[in-house]
């Protein structure tokens, strides 16, 4: 993670959201103390289907709405 000044990010400010775009954090400081800090935005939606295709390596997937031809026994 890059640290920059103030400063630096205002003169550089296109690269540094480049950066942030392609997944870098970089945190701020002023005058030596740490302010703040650009990140990428986390693609909720994105990163909902990637779960998906890593549990698809491991689970069974199917139609789980439709009815089966299989009877049944009730425990009683």
């Amino acid at each position: 993670m890059e640290t920059i000044g103030v400063s630096k990010l205002r003169e550089n400010l296109l690269a540094y959201n480049n950066e942030a775009q392609q997944g870098e954090a970089i945190i701020i400081t002023s005058h030596g103390n740490e302010i703040a800090m650009l990140v990428p935005v986390k693609k909720e939606t994105e990163a909902s289907r990637n779960a998906l295709k890593e549990l698809r390596k491991t689970a069974q997937v199917g139609d789980v709405v439709s009815p089966i031809e299989e009877e049944w026994e009730a425990v009683g």
